[in-house]
This record gives C-alpha cells, structure tokens and sequence, in this order.
C-alpha cells in the first residue's frame, strides 16, 4: 500500500532507584537513557518526521537545571538525540563519571522521569518548533510541564473557546499547544488548592514546596483538562516536582501498554517495545484501559484511576492491520486470520483452480497475512485431498495417491521492494515512468498464459501505487489474470483520530463510487448528501449522522470493486485485473477485540469525527463543484 502518516509513538519511564542501583547491578551508568533509546527505536514504525526527549532529575539542588529536553527532525532524529548524548558523557573519565556532583553538573539527561515521543503529522507540518515533547516552564518545580501525545483533537474549536473563556491566551492555535496551556493552567491550579492547604496547616517557605510536591494529584489535574477532549489520545506527562501520568482516550481508540516491577515503570504506545528493551514477557505487560490514567507520584508509587467514564471499545482495527509492527503476539495472529479470511473470495476469483494459482504478496506489510491466506489454502487443498483419497476405494495405486499427495499450493516471492524514488526525479511523466520500477519481479515463477497470480496487500487507500508500478510489473509475468487481494476492507472514510489521510478525494473507493453515480444518471445525489452534510454544521453533537455513507449505499461492495479494477488498470496491460477486498466480517472475525472501523464502515466514534467528515464532504464539493 502507499505509505501513509500516521500515529506517533510514545514514552514515559520512570526510573525507581537512584543511579548507583544501576550502575552497580548492570554496569550501566546510563540505563536509562539506554532503555528510552531501545523503547524509541522499537516503535520508529510509528513515527520519522521527528523525534524528541525530555527528563527530570529529582535530586538537583537549588540552581541547578533538573529538567531537560532535546528534539531533532529527520529519520535519523533518534540516533541524532542519543548519539549526541552518547559522545558528551564518553568524553569524560571514569573518575569523574563516578562523582555524583560532576554528573549533576555535566550529564543532563541523566534522569529519573523520562518522556521519549516520536512524530508523524497528521498535519503536513515539519518544524522543530512542532516535535514533542513541548515544555511549560515556571520557577516552581511543580508548575513545569513537559507533554507528548500520540492524538488529534477532533474538537479544537471547541477546547480553543475554552481555554480563552477562561482568560489563557495561547500564543498558537495548534491542538498540542492549547492542550499544554490547558493541562499546564489546570496543574497551576492543582499547586495553587494543595499551597492553600499547606498555608492553612501554618507550613512556611520550604516547607510549603514540600508538601506541595508530596501531595499534588494529578488526576485532578487531568480530570478538569480532559472532561472536553474528543478524540482518539494517549497523552503523557512529567511535571518538574517528580509526577509522571499517561491517560488514554475512553473509546480505547489509540493504544498504550504499561510494566511495572520494583525497578522501573514504562509505558509505551506498542507492548514489543516494552518487551524487547525491558525483556518481559507478554503476560507482564498491561493494556492501558480506556478512560483510564495511570499516574506515577514523586514518591515512586502508582496507581491506575479511571478519569473518564469509558464508552464503547473502539480501539483503532488499522492499527492491527498494518500500523503496528507486526511482531506482537496477538497482531501477528490477527494478520493471519485476516489473510485467512480470505480463502473463499480469492478461491471465487480463481475460479476455484489452485494448480494453477501462484501466490505472493506486496512487499513488506503484508507478508504476514500471505502466511495466513496461504494456510487456508493449504487447508482447504488438504480436505479435497481427503475427498480425493476416499473416492479412490480401499485399494489406491501408488500413482494415484502420489498424484494426489503432490498437490501443492504455489508460494513464491514475486515483488521486491527495489528502490526509493529520490527527490530530484520530478512529478508527471517521468516521474510516473520510473515509478514502475520501485518493486522488482522474481522471472520465471508464472507459466505464462496459464497461470493466476494473486498478491496480498493490507489495503488499498489511493491505489496510486498499484496502478503506476505494481500492476504492470506483475503483467511482465505474463499470468492469465492478476488478483490483488486487500487484507482490509475498502477504505472510503477519512480519519480524524491522527492518520494523515483527511481529504475525500484520497480514496480510490469514493472517486469508484463518484464515478458509478454519474453513469447510471445518479449525479444529483452528490449535491443533495451537500446539503445534508452542511446541515449537521449545526446540529448538537448527539444528533449527528454522517450523511457521506448515501453516496456508497446506492452500490454493493462488489460493484465498486469493479470500478475500482477500471480505474487502477493500466494502459496496455495483457493479463485480466480483479480486486478483492476484506469484508467488514471478516475483518471483525480477525480482530474481535479491536472494533474501530471507521475507515470502512464510516461509523466514527465520536462526534466530533462524525462533525469532520461532513466537513470534509462539503470541502470536496465546493472545490471541485462550484
């Protein structure tokens, strides 16, 4: 599939033992950073425009800095950060490194709080001023503010009118901005109720500062920020008296896993990362719960407390589909089962004959499910192998059976993702042209004319790539008929929960569907579902619909697949095209814990979505229709 941005990546870490602990019992005077360094580059599926640390040092005396952040852009912004980090501290002895007041001085990332994020937009926008974590700074320890979130705020009017209704000014009108002010002004708040008390009990200076910092609540803090926010969220924090916190969203929309033993606690948007940089088990590891925070004192302590009411589970199904790395336990199963899923579409498509049907698929995210798409084949020629054998009678020939038992389903690597299109290659012509030779072909692996080839993908979003290299590479083959098969059903609907994918005309599913209206003399449903949709414009959030879905319930699944083949067929090409796509089903019977499937079904799971897609809807009208 085209690469999409998506997401972003998360950590919080909170180390429970001073350095010394560390050091002597792994030789590791930075364990820390090592382990912020691994839980990042584990989960750097999740985000490459950018990447960013903060930390904060609970034992820095009065005028010394204890809270520190660094932030680079690029692909390379981890090795960027920690090689930077690497090369100061290699610089000094042994002998200093053994001092704890030069450490203080002289190594400032040596921490006990640690935030670790990593960035896609969902926005487009690429500046350092823009990679988390952001920071709120102030002369108490606990108004200082460090934020990272993997989010998008469908709502941001909304939290925007707020924060300035309650007299806050932010300096930018971006959701992580005003949701730092917002979390930063309530926290201001949290300091401000526990120094009324502190004052009440006759505590003075220092004193004050201290019982601030032991009794400061934080889910205070996140139950007054977060009570407006709609949307798909893990948001993390560290404040600068010692509190680390991470909430998630109460649709369980975007993800978050958790481990605590008596030496550390970490959380991370994707469980391998805890378990390949901690090396933990599965079972150790915890899923954050919707609605739920997990909160972290300056003592050490945690607990989990549930902020906000948690609604429907909805966790996003994309997410096991392809943006997660497929080396969790319980994704790599579901890709299986969604290849195989599959088996009885594509069998259709074939025609039923598997002798002469070669299988593959396209480089790299969709390997996983080709494991499974092939296995169900395999099944499925074992049982006519069966069927086979008993028809024979109770005395077989050695040549029938061998015969039989030589049938085999036909898996072969056909694509290599070869080269990346440099940045001096432009757009048009040329660009499409070398495009075709992005993947490379295995020769020799179809009997030309005869055989099928079918190659499993996750998804088809704009179906740009297939119709511009994959397609006519695999018509080299020379195979009778090419079925490129998606993992996922077809993606109609934009996302509004932190994909980079929010514009109606991205999908080669609505442009099939747009297309399917204006032969059949349909076009006046296009500007009557306008209207509709600028209607919901003013409808309160619990009565909203989305009018979008009428443009794709006048056409079953399987006529926009067809359309779908015509629009993607590339000139010239030899061998029949057909599509199949997942069903809604099928994908639910794979991932029956994840039923977030708004990209298909259009069911957004909260109003704020539903808000955006009518706009989306409405922007693509005007822009192209008025």
């Amino acid at each position: 599939m085209e690469p999409l941005h998506h997401e972003c990546g998360i950590v919080m870490m909170r180390l429970l033992k001073p350095s010394s602990f560390y050091r002597k019992k792994y030789s590791d005077l930075m364990f820390g950073l090592h382990r912020l360094y691994l839980m990042m580059e584990k989960q750097k599926n999740r985000g490459q425009e950018g990447a960013g640390i903060a930390a904060v040092r609970l034992t820095a005396n009065p005028g010394e800095e204890y809270m520190f952040r660094d932030r680079a852009l690029g692909s390379g912004a981890i090795s960027e950060i920690f090689d930077g980090l690497t090369d100061r501290i290699s610089k000094f002895t042994p002998e200093q490194l053994a001092d704890k007041r030069f450490v203080s001085k002289n190594c400032p990332f040596l921490g006990d709080l640690y935030l670790g994020h990593l960035r896609y937009s969902a926005g487009g926008t690429h500046s350092i001023s823009e990679v988390h974590p952001f920071l709120r700074r102030n002369n108490w320890r606990a108004k200082n503010l460090a934020l990272c979130g993997n989010f998008t705020i469908t709502n941001a009017d909304e939290v925007f009118q707020e924060i300035i209704s309650n007299g806050q000014h932010p300096r930018n009108f971006q959701s992580t901005y005003f949701m730092l002010e917002q979390v930063g002004h309530r926290l201001d708040r949290e300091v401000e109720r526990v120094f009324r008390i502190a004052e009440e009990k006759g505590l003075k200076g220092i004193e004050i500062t201290q019982y601030i910092e032991d009794n400061i609540d934080v889910a205070n803090v996140l139950r007054t920020s977060s009570h407006i926010w709609d949307g798909g969220y893990v948001v993390g924090g560290i404040t600068g008296s010692g509190e680390s916190f991470a909430i998630r969203d109460p649709w369980g929309i975007r993800t978050a896993y958790w481990y605590s033993d008596n030496e550390i606690i970490a959380l991370t948007s994707e469980r391998p990362a805890l378990q390949n940089a901690l090396n933990v088990s599965a079972d150790r590891i915890h899923e954050l719960k919707p609605g739920q925070a997990l909160i972290i004192n300056k003592k050490g302590d945690m607990r989990l407390e549930q902020i906000i009411e948690p609604k429907a589970n909805l966790s996003c199904s994309f997410e096991r589909v392809y943006f997660s790395r497929g080396n969790d336990l319980d994704i790599y199963k579901e890709r299986k089962e969604l290849g195989r899923q599959l088996v009885g579409p594509v069998l259709k498509a074939v025609d039923g004959d598997i002798d002469h049907t070669v299988f593959s698929f396209i480089p790299n995210t969709a390997e996983v499910a080709s494991f499974g798409l092939v296995q169900g084949f395999e099944e499925y020629l074992n049982g006519q192998k069966l069927q086979q054998i008993k028809a024979l009678g109770p005395n077989p020939s050695e040549k029938d059976l061998e015969r039989i038992l030589s049938r085999r389903v036909r898996n072969e690597k056909v694509a290599w993702k070869d080269i990346k299109l440099r940045t001096f290659i432009t757009a048009g012509e040329s660009r499409n042209a070398l495009a075709q030779h992005v993947y490379d072909i295995t020769y020799g692996t179809i009997e030309q004319g005869i055989d099928n080839l079918v190659v499993i993908d996750d998804s088809i979003v704009r179906g740009t790539t297939l119709r511009e290299s994959i397609i006519g590479i695999l018509d080299r083959l020379g195979p009778k008929r090419i079925v490129i098969v998606s993992s996922s059903p077809q993606v109609r609907y934009p996302d509004y929960y932190g994909i980079d994918m929010s514009s109606m005309d991205h999908f080669i599913a609505f442009k099939a569907a747009l297309d399917l209206l204006q032969e059949r003399g349909m076009w006046h449903l296009v500007t009557d579902v306008y209207c509709k949709c600028r209607e919901q414009l003013t409808k309160p959030a619990s009565e909203r619909v989305n009018c979008v879905k009428e443009i794709y319930a006048q056409f079953t699944s399987e006529e926009i697949s067809d359309k779908v083949v015509e629009l993607l067929t590339p000139v010239g090409c030899k061998a029949e095209i057909k599509i199949v796509y997942q069903t809604l089903d099928g994908l639910h019977n794979a991932c029956p814990n994840h039923l977030g499937d708004w990209y298909f079904s259009g069911d957004f799971p909260t109003p704020g979505g539903t808000l955006l897609v009518n706009k989306a809807f409405i922007e693509y009208y005007e822009k192209n229709y008025r």
